[in-house]
């Protein structure tokens, strides 16, 4: 590979770099070319301008948390944590906060939560995810439910296109004016040339193509940009395939001062639709569902019981938050909420104190240090891990993933976002049965077929990445998919910008994993640490460091 000028921060071709970033969340792994830290802004500009110059791709990634594979690829990886500058502001008055694209949400919540300020929308990762992964997948969260995934919350971003121009995207216009008038970046003037009126005269098959879900981070966003007319919602979600987010401006809404929560037990995980339906509609701020799988893989593996009694006869469990601006008004709407609830329960459990409300949602995240423990001959493998489906087929779309995973004798813990039909699953695969690969790679067929029959996405909140890329035309169709093609093409021109994710490579979404035989071998010192991140969710650890200091352990013994 030939030497990239003038570059200033760290670019790596070693094997140790290459193999340290050969893995993220999720199933795989993919040996990238070379490794690149770019210094500040002036050296993220230098990176693209030469990519294009030598048709190299280039691959965006911050954390490394996101699991759909969109952080991960042959080309130059190009981590984004380590550029130089502040990190974020937080203008409390303007209730506004600008990030750069590495800094991290839990970084945003340590400066916002003084003031009073929080971004609402609040991924399971939130510790540790970049602004820049959040918006490249349109990421949401619990409270998404209420408050919208993290599209609505971005006022303005900073984009590196594949041309190797920076502009500003605003709510409102592309970019805001300059002194003396910038000229419009090329990559906006062919957007504006060849995607933009395409779209736009499509408008009709648009909105009957695209999936009435609550949400959804499948595809380019061309209903979100046909509804607002800012290109500012085509990079949202685009994981890094239309250009490189360098900065984010985020908008912010005050916290709420009571928050309450209810555990409701149910036994027929079919009132699930009716429960989180009337849940939303009163305004609850998070409806969480846990479903039997999850609360069996809890119960049989941890002293503290799942629901503080037996599980016998409960099908599911929901977990709701409530917020209000004070203590009488959460009273009304929590004793409303159990008015609802208590009809279709088994057992309802309210609380109302910061303590009993922690209580409650420690169910919530009780299965994950049990998922990371595993023994070593059993994985859990997020694979048909962000399906959403309307709420109103929910049931349909649960009992569709048991039945599948039960004919293939594949265990499955399934959990999500009940108030949104955004459903989360981790397959258990005994890694020492022959042909577990080939069943994951039917379940994941088969349920992505019942998720497009529903009428949801494949992804509600975590990206298609190069796990789903496949699946978009079955779900959208021929004439929205050329329409995707154009503006990815308008964009960028010469396919070097996370090529494979979103439009497919033609690779088979189950390849390349990283558990198993097949599995591309990796220094051992360097696959332990890896998999120490999955275990403890150590996503903020530096891979450069792993590489490096393992290293310096070896050589020092």
């Amino acid at each position: 590979m030939p030497s990239v000028p003038r570059f200033r921060g760290p670019f790596r071709t070693d094997e140790r770099a290459r193999g340290a970033y050969a893995e993220a969340a999720g199933i795989y792994r993919i040996l990238p070319r070379a490794v690149s830290l770019p210094a500040d802004l002036d050296d993220l500009l230098t990176l693209v301008r030469w990519a294009a110059e030598e048709r190299v791709p280039l691959v965006p990634r911050g954390a490394g948390s996101g699991m759909g594979g969109g952080n991960l690829g042959e080309g130059v990886i190009v981590d984004l944590t380590g550029m130089a500058g502040p990190a974020l502001t937080v203008e409390p008055q303007q209730r506004r906060a600008r990030m750069r694209a590495g800094a991290s949400l839990g970084e945003l919540e340590a400066a916002a939560t003084p003031h009073g300020l929080r971004l609402p929308p609040d991924p399971s990762s939130w510790r540790w995810a970049t602004a820049g992964g959040v918006v490249s997948t349109n990421a949401a969260g619990a409270r998404s439910v209420r408050y919208g995934s993290v599209r609505q919350w971005v006022e303005s971003l900073t984009l590196v296109t594949a041309d190797g121009d920076v502009t500003t995207l605003r709510r409102g216009g592309h970019h805001l004016p300059t002194c003396p008038p910038a000229p419009l970046p090329a990559a906006l003037v062919r957007f504006e040339r060849e995607a933009g009126p395409a779209i736009r005269a499509a408008g009709p098959a648009i909105a009957s193509h695209f999936p009435r879900t609550r949400k959804s981070s499948s595809g380019y966003a061309l209903d979100a940009y046909l509804r607002s007319g800012d290109s500012l919602d085509l990079i949202i979600g685009a994981e890094g395939t239309l250009g490189l987010v360098a900065e984010v401006d985020w908008r912010l809404d005050p916290v709420p001062p009571h928050q309450a929560a209810l555990r409701i037990l149910l036994r027929d995980y079919r009132t699930i639709e009716e429960l989180a339906t009337r849940l939303v509609e009163l305004g609850a701020a998070s409806v969480e569902l846990l479903d039997r799988t999850f609360l069996e893989l809890v119960a049989a593996h941890s002293s503290e019981h799942p629901t503080g009694g037996s599980i016998a006869g409960i099908e599911a469990v929901l977990l709701i938050e409530l917020e209000a601006p004070d203590p009488e008004q959460l009273r009304d709407v929590s004793s409303a909420a159990v008015g609802i609830a208590r009809p279709l329960a088994l057992d309802v459990d309210a609380a109302l104190s910061p303590e009993g409300t922690a209580r409650l949602w420690r169910l919530r995240h009780a299965a994950s240090p049990i998922l990371a423990g595993l023994p070593p001959g059993r994985r859990s493998l997020q694979v048909i891990e962000d399906g959403c489906v309307p709420v109103a087929r929910l049931g349909d779309y649960i009992e569709a993933i048991r039945r599948a995973a039960s004919a293939r004798e594949l265990a499955v813990v399934i959990f999500g976002h009940a108030g949104d039909g955004n459903v989360h699953v981790n397959l258990l695969p005994e890694l020492a049965r022959a042909g577990w690969e080939r069943e994951v790679a039917e379940l994941l067929e088969e349920v992505t077929e019942t998720v497009i029959r529903l009428g949801g996405v494949p992804s509600g909140e975590h990206g298609d990445g190069r796990l789903r890329a496949g699946f978009l035309e079955r779900v959208y169709g021929s004439e929205i998919v050329s329409l995707f093609q154009r503006v990815k093409a308008s964009f960028d021109p010469l396919g070097i910008m996370n090529p494979g994710i979103i439009l497919p490579s033609g690779e088979p979404p189950i390849s390349r994993l990283k558990a198993g035989a097949t599995a591309t071998p990796l220094p051992a010192d360097i696959a332990r640490a890896l998999r120490e991140i999955e275990q403890s969710g150590g996503y903020a650890r530096s891979r450069l460091e792993i590489a490096d200091s393992e290293q310096r352990i070896a050589d020092s013994g």
